[in-house]
């Protein structure tokens, strides 16, 4: 097993893992591990834009106050401030970067506004903000001498005390051990200070908007490494997802609700939203999406329509050509037609529980964007905070890695990872249907409307693949796919634990046994 030594490894190499390498490569040499190829992170494939106050009449106590009651109360107020407060330079330096932000017609940037927002706040790159991110960001990354970028390295545990040639009981993170794609062979990736950029466990779901390595491998790895989760109950489905047979991922941005779209039932043309909340189709997206899925279910549909045919075509063209021009291929023109849309999983609101500084419980751990639970989102995410967060975390972890730097003790003799599991599986099935399963039962138990009595049927069987996929892992040589399933596994038991601790309704968390929610906003803590 080859070692190789940095100052910081990176896990994930999306926004908030690149901007925390920039940040720290004048100083330090970092090494950024991507599980496939450097763009395939939930970043590059963002929509909407960035909230920031940057509109005349806007302010930081009014996005402040917009992401608290979308979060119903459950956010950390200081966090949230800590964020919004920190958006506008966040913008300017991305800004700086070379991100092209669309450019108003007498302001310097074009705003837009999405659901829950009391103000325009939303800067964005047309309808592909995530895309024009990430390009910048890597170009930055990879003109930096300091930072070494390496594609197809699938984390597998991170590097404890107990990994060492002298075992230690230290809670200390020095690295991970990781496998390549390419080789199939282990190699460890060892530094002083670790950050997890690894996104969320979107994949958990059997319909999500979320990447293909979105198994939550992050949240996975620090769970097993003795770091506290909160609040993993809450999983934000996203009201607008395409509703095709072949293509089960594509996300139809809330911008486009932004910029007036009606959700419509698909055989009388009536607009539904209105009957759920005054702000109709602006309104957060765990109301949204109940409403869509009440109708859904109310009226055996199979989807509704969301429609914004009445806007003038130049406009749908120019501010949403990657949708439109995507959707045309699919036989939509949505200049004239309505979009059939369904929610899907989008959003990880829970996580490793994280302080301002994006410090774990472990020395040495960090954690930024989707894997982390900062406060900033409380019980659902207000539309454009996601982005944001990566970018204000990750600065922030840089920053007291940089501060902290020589009380970070360096990493002692890290034992090879134990090759003695040679054997190959012939049995790839099991993996590919355990997969399935958890996905199917996932949605089908702990979706949108929960039941006491669904929770524990998902928590049944989510104990049987436990003690299935552990004697698999146990006797075959990792592979890609087995580190997914054995993550995707350990955060659907978080789901479903967590879930099954709220006795309430708040937010994300719909359960019809306890309908109602309580006066006192309390995270869910689960502690190894």
């Amino acid at each position: 097993m080859t070692a190789h030594h940095f100052d910081v490894i990176i896990i994930g190499s999306g926004a908030a893992g690149l901007t925390a390498a920039i940040n720290l490569a004048d100083k330090f040499k970092v090494a950024v591990l991507a599980k496939g190829a450097l763009s395939d992170g939930s970043t590059a494939w963002a929509q909407g834009g960035i909230a920031a106050v940057l509109e005349p009449g806007d302010t930081f106590d009014s996005h402040i106050e917009d992401t608290i009651v979308a979060g119903a109360g459950l956010n950390n107020r200081k966090t949230v401030e800590f964020v919004v407060e920190n958006a506008p330079d966040a913008i300017e330096k991305l800004a700086e970067l070379g991100v092209p932000f669309n450019a108003g017609e007498s302001e310097r940037w074009h705003l837009t506004r999405e659901g829950g927002h009391s103000h325009r706040r939303i800067v964005h790159v047309n309808d592909a903000t995530g895309w024009a991110v990430q390009q910048a960001l890597e170009k930055a990354a990879n003109d930096h001498p300091n930072i070494t970028l390496i594609p197809d390295m699938v984390a597998i545990d991170l590097i404890t005390g107990r990994h060492g040639e002298t075992y230690s009981v230290a809670p200390n993170v020095w690295g991970v051990y990781a496998v390549s794609r390419k080789t199939g062979r282990v190699s460890s990736y060892i530094a002083r200070a670790t950050i997890l950029a690894t996104g969320g466990a979107g994949r958990t779901y059997l319909y999500s908007t979320a990447p293909r390595g979105a198994t939550g491998d992050g949240i996975a790895m620090a769970w097993r490494a003795g770091a506290r989760v909160s609040n993993m109950e809450f999983n934000q489905f996203h009201p607008t997802c395409l509703y095709n047979l072949d293509i089960k991922n594509f996300l139809i941005t809330e911008a486009l609700r932004g910029e007036g779209a009606h959700l419509k039932i698909p055989t009388t043309g009536e607009r539904f939203m209105p009957r759920f909340d005054e702000r109709a189709e602006l309104a957060p997206r765990d109301i949204v999406a109940r409403a869509i899925d009440h109708e859904i279910k109310r009226l055996g549909l199979d989807f509704v329509h969301l429609d914004i045919s009445h806007k003038p075509a130049d406009f749908i063209r120019e501010h949403f050509p990657n949708i439109h021009a995507k959707l045309l291929g699919l036989g939509i023109d949505i200049t004239r037609d309505p979009i059939p849309v369904v929610p899907a999983q989008h959003y990880t609101c829970g996580g490793v529980l994280t302080d301002l500084n994006a410090r774990t419980d472990l020395p040495g751990l960090y954690a930024a964007g989707e894997v982390a639970q900062s406060g900033l989102h409380g019980a659902n995410r207000l539309a454009s905070n996601s982005l944001l967060e990566c970018f204000v975390f990750g600065a922030a972890a840089a920053r007291d890695i940089a501060a902290n730097w020589d009380d970070l003790p360096p990493a002692p003799a890290i034992r090879p990872w134990d090759e003695s599991r040679v054997s190959d599986s012939d049995e790839e099935v099991v993996v590919q249907q355990c997969w399935r399963e958890i996905r199917q039962f996932m949605w089908n138990f702990v979706g949108i409307v929960r039941t006491t009595k669904r929770l524990e049927r998902a928590k049944h069987r989510i104990d049987l693949l436990r003690r299935e996929i552990a004697d698999y892992y146990g006797h075959f040589r990792v592979t890609p796919d087995l580190i997914e399933l054995r993550n995707l596994v350990e955060v659907a038991d978080l789901i479903v634990r967590s879930a099954l601790l709220r006795k309430e309704s708040r937010g994300l968390h719909y359960t019809l046994d306890y309908p109602n929610m309580l006066p006192n906003a309390r995270d869910t803590v689960l502690i190894p």
